[in-house]
């Protein structure tokens, strides 16, 4: 027979009842029922279930508070404190994903445009925004700059990064290394490199000994070098070809050729009997051709590159091997091997020529006298995937000038834009004086031009000489407008104001002498020395107008002093406006005027009132408000002011 449901319920309840003495649970465990009569039912056993539960909380809880407390105490210590001036360890390539990957991409898109100054600005927002930029980021716009020579931006953008907290990575320190080496200061590339031996948290890499060291021996720092070639040994390093190149080549220009010798067989010593690098093999060729000693470099070479030569031969080893023979009468053996080099070439599985080939090969045309070779084989460059830098236009250039061929030079300059390579101050140079050399004085004077609007800053000793030959011409209109437009982009010393002044009043054109005297004593930056005072008091005795400059000079002192006895009357102003706003932000009448003074002195009943006032204003007095400045107040305000604070009186 079916039993109801409430009927049923009640069934179940008895039978607990009867086997609880059996089956007793325990005090913090309740035995669920099936279902409630009501859904109320239900809501209230949930919630004393909730509540149990915040009383008596699970066994797997206590069993875990348990193995907490039986924990020894060595396991509780807690983590040591992190140094916060410890050096910042860089981030690793794997930061590099996401949004910061995109900023990358958008980035090296910038740069591959050649936009390197959008690149940089973007650079620097990118630090303070949403989306930080990684060291990857920052070298790549770093590299950039770097090629093309762009060393006060690279060192501007690295010092932003660095105070903004972005940690640098080895590539960053040789980015610098080589930067003070380009810019021919050894000294302070070593400075740089021994902070970062003795604080970086990274260690030096190969590349770092190899920047370091043909940078040290290409300005003159042989000995230098050798000692951190010995450095590398104590540190481990294994010997390194390219390093021993580097230091031959620099034996080989001291003609220190024993020397030269001695790094080989040290080299051949140290890699177990066996050089397999060509690197090394250009500079040891070039050793036996300065002894004489043709037969044994041939020999060199062909144990280099002969048919049964088990020698790696990289790009930049032909290269070395190609220039040891132009510079040795060895021109037709010179060719043979750029001819197999370039039948060798098949990127990207076979890289046998490289930039370095071609800048080899024109100047060995130069140096034969085969002008227009030389230019046909610059001009082959694109052919085999290789793309001309800034370097390499102005060594060719330079070559052409030197035997003036102006008109070949400027063709290849025209070049230049059409490849995307931008020419640099060197450049501009070398074309302005060889226009001046061949009378084109205009020529010059508008490479000059060129050069400041592409945002380029030629130095002093530049922007001399293009007013020497615009003076020597008679142009002078002219120089006084490059005048105007550098005199406030160069720091100018005396010959140069001299050198003016001079071309100025050799025309009769002595007020705008005076002028340039008015411009100079008007910037606080420029110093208008004795000698120069002499000089332009001799230029005007010429005409009898030695007064005009004492005039000018007194005159500008009376400017000067009438300037600052405006600024000391516009501060009295200040100061005295902000006393009336003080006193129109207190009471009207604070401690009464002499009207008041006499009525208190007529009634014996104000008297002592009046007392408490002339306290209080003598009070204010000794604080450093004036009686002027204090307006009559109810006598029920009195305490407040005297409670009042004189800074807040006053400010």
């Amino acid at each position: 027979m079916a039993l109801s449901k409430p009927t049923f319920v009640t069934h179940l309840r008895t039978l607990a009842k009867t086997h609880q003495h059996r089956h007793s649970p325990p005090h913090f465990i309740t035995l669920r029922h099936f279902s409630y009569p009501t859904p109320e039912d239900a809501a209230a056993e949930r919630r004393r279930r909730k509540r149990r539960l915040r009383i008596e909380p699970p066994l797997s809880s206590l069993h875990r508070s348990q193995q907490q407390q039986q924990t020894s105490p060595q396991q509780q210590q807690p983590k040591p404190t992190k140094n916060p001036n410890a050096p910042k360890l860089p981030e690793p390539v794997s930061a590099l994903t996401g949004n910061r990957l995109n900023l990358h991409n958008r980035i090296l898109t910038l740069v591959r445009q050649n936009d390197l100054e959008e690149a940089a600005l973007f650079t620097r927002h990118s630090v303070y925004s949403n989306c930080r930029p990684t060291i990857f980021t920052v070298n790549a716009v770093l590299i950039a700059q770097l090629r093309q020579s762009k060393y006060s931006d690279l060192l501007s953008l690295h010092r932003f990064i660095t105070q903004a907290g972005i940690a640098p990575n080895i590539i960053t320190h040789n980015l610098i290394f080589q930067t003070y080496l380009d810019c021919g200061k050894p000294d302070t590339a070593l400075e740089h490199y021994k902070q970062f031996a003795n604080e970086a948290p990274i260690n030096p890499s190969p590349t770092t000994y190899r920047v370091l060291i043909k940078g040290l021996v290409d300005n003159g720092k042989l000995e230098r070098a050798m000692e951190l070639k010995e450095e590398m040994g104590v540190k481990g390093f294994a010997a390194d070809p390219i390093v021993y190149s580097y230091l031959m080549l620099g034996c080989v220009r001291n003609e220190d050729l024993d020397r030269v010798f001695r790094l080989y067989e040290e080299l051949k010593e140290k890699l177990g009997g066996v050089v397999d690098d060509g690197v090394v093999y250009g500079s040891l060729m070039k050793g036996y051709f300065m002894r004489g000693m043709e037969r044994e470099a041939m020999e060199c070479y062909e144990e280099a590159v002969g048919e049964n030569s088990r020698i790696k031969m990289s790009a930049v080893a032909y290269n070395s091997v190609l220039d040891a023979f132009n510079k040795n009468g060895k021109f037709d053996e010179a060719l043979k091997l750029f001819d197999r080099m370039k039948d060798e070439h098949d990127p990207p599985r076979r890289l046998a020529v490289n930039l370095g080939s071609f800048n080899v090969m024109a100047d060995g045309y130069c140096a034969e006298g085969r002008f227009k070779d030389a230019i046909e084989v610059f001009r082959q460059m694109g052919d085999y995937r290789c793309s001309p830098d800034t370097l390499s236009f102005n060594n060719l250039i330079d070559q052409l000038l030197k035997r003036g061929m102006l008109a070949e030079a400027e063709e290849l300059y025209g070049e230049m834009g059409e490849k995307g390579v931008n020419p640099d101050e060197y450049t501009y140079v070398l074309l302005m004086d060889a226009c001046f050399q061949e009378n084109r004085t205009d020529d010059g004077a508008t490479y000059f031009r060129k050069m400041v609007e592409s945002g380029l800053r030629p130095n002093l000793a530049v922007y001399n000489r293009l007013i020497d030959e615009l003076v020597r011409v008679g142009k002078i209109d002219d120089a006084k407008s490059f005048y105007d437009l550098m005199v406030k982009k160069l720091k100018f010393d005396d010959p140069s104001y001299k050198s003016m002044m001079k071309a100025l009043s050799n025309a009769g054109r002595l007020d705008e002498v005076l002028k340039m005297v008015d411009e100079m004593l008007d910037d606080e930056g420029v110093e208008f020395t004795e000698d120069l005072q002499e000089f332009v008091k001799g230029e005007l005795g010429k005409e009898g107008r030695e007064e005009d400059l004492v005039k000018l000079m007194e005159e500008k002192e009376r400017q000067k002093a009438e300037a600052k006895a405006k600024e000391v009357a516009a501060a009295e102003a200040a100061k005295n406006s902000a006393r009336a706003a003080v006193a129109s932000l207190l009471p009207s009448k604070l401690f009464g005027n002499k009207e008041g003074e006499k009525e208190s002195a007529a009634d014996p009943e104000n008297a002592a009132e009046d007392t408490s006032k002339s306290e209080a204003a003598q009070a204010g007095k000794e604080e450093g408000v004036e009686e002027a400045d204090i307006l009559e107040s109810p006598s029920a305000d009195a305490n407040l002011v005297e409670a009042t604070p004189k800074s807040e009186i006053l400010n």
